[in-house]
């Protein structure tokens, strides 16, 4: 774990007086140890428990990802299994066999009870411990509460959302670096788009080069024509026509850490229509990223972008948000929504977006990622965002 995680959970813990907070979704489980639970893509019921106290860290998995966990960077002081697995071992009794062995040798019956070891190796037996309740089932809950009545369970959820809020030199680094290759994806398909090239042709392109270059796509939509104006929409066999826009929302996972970009082109000469609804909407994303810095109010920034567009062409724009943070998931906190109460803080990664869409018309998109300083916003693109023209 890097000293930044740390200090953001050792915050949290004191901020909301608790001796522990455990983990329970893949992305909480992620911040806490860096282990990534492979086995979820075969069991995504398997539950998993990631600890975090001042003392140390622990590890809960399932008796069958041992062999995962002791040959993957997880780092955790204690790591304990629970269920049934059996698994010899070989005649070349290395340092990760014995860890994997010594694990299994006495697993605990069920996730509950393997939580409630790991506390107890940590010295953790009186107190509020925050509980991540989106990742860890009522029958679990209620078991661990039975194990250690003199524990206070209480939803952590908000407090690792907090922690994981800010981000930290590292995490701003694989940020940039998904970002950047997901623009660089996007310029081969760029390049390759002319009348006939067709929407799942274009998607399958971006994500050969997304994985070219050692990063996994996600959420690939490269939409054409009326298509366009699909909120969300998988690539079809439309085909790209003269006129037709091209509204292309992508993203791709580096060590975890996920991108999101949006930009539009227009094949060919685009319409006065066109290019006065684009101006519009990239007015909005210009005016929020210029509203952008620590201690500046979320819903700010949204009345910028709202009334940004609405002056440059747009009146009566309407949107529920322009954006919001962005890290081990796609959509974090804070979002950038009207009245939203949240405060921007310095090292803060968020997702500026614009989209206008008419059905039978077609869609525009700006989205931008933003890394808030004190002073202002550092935009991370290194696209430009303006309408792209494909001759």
């Amino acid at each position: 774990m890097y000293p930044h995680q740390a200090e953001r959970l050792t915050a949290a813990l004191e901020l909301d007086g608790l001796a522990a907070l455990v983990a329970a979704t893949p992305a909480n489980v992620f911040y806490v140890t860096g282990y990534g639970r492979p086995s979820q893509a075969v069991d995504p019921s398997a539950e998993f428990f990631a600890v975090f106290t001042r003392r140390g860290t622990a590890l809960v998995v399932p008796a069958i990802e041992a062999p995962a966990v002791a040959g993957e960077p997880a780092e955790a002081d204690h790591v304990v299994c629970y269920g049934a697995f059996v698994a010899g071992v070989g005649e070349r009794r290395d340092e990760r066999a014995r860890r994997v062995a010594a694990w299994v040798q006495e697993p605990a019956a069920d996730p509950a009870e393997g939580l409630a070891r790991a506390l107890d190796a940590l010295s953790i037996g009186r107190g509020r411990v925050g509980l991540d309740a989106e990742g860890a089932p009522e029958a679990t809950r209620r078991r661990l509460a039975e194990r250690l009545p003199t524990l206070s369970l209480v939803d952590g959820t908000a407090a690792l959302a907090r922690a994981r809020a800010v981000k930290g030199p590292w995490e701003v680094e694989c940020l940039a670096r998904a970002l950047g290759t997901a623009e660089e994806a996007v310029n081969e398909v760029l390049q390759m788009l002319k009348p006939g090239v067709g929407e799942r042709e274009a998607a399958t392109l971006y994500e050969a080069e997304v994985r070219k270059r050692g990063a996994e796509p996600f959420a690939t939509r490269i939409l054409m024509g009326e298509r366009s104006a699909l909120p969300a929409a998988s690539p079809s066999g439309t085909a790209l026509q003269p006129g037709d826009l091209v509204r292309l929302e992508v993203g791709c996972v580096v060590r975890g850490y996920r991108s999101a970009v949006a930009r539009t082109a227009v094949m060919g000469e685009p319409t006065a229509l066109q290019e006065a609804r684009h101006a519009a909407i990239l007015a909005g994303a210009e005016a929020a990223i210029d509203a952008i810095r620590h201690g500046v109010s979320a819903g700010l920034v949204f009345d910028a972008a709202i009334r940004a567009v609405s002056e440059a062409g747009l009146p009566g724009y309407r949107r529920d948000h322009v954006g919001h943070g962005i890290g081990l998931c796609a959509v974090e906190s804070p979002w950038l929504a009207p009245s939203s109460p949240a405060t921007l803080e310095t090292g803060m990664v968020l997702r500026v977006e614009t989209v206008y869409v008419a059905s039978g018309w077609g869609g525009l998109g700006v989205a931008d990622t933003v890394l808030v300083t004190p002073k202002e916003a550092r935009v991370l693109n290194r696209s430009e965002r303006g309408l792209i023209i494909l001759d």
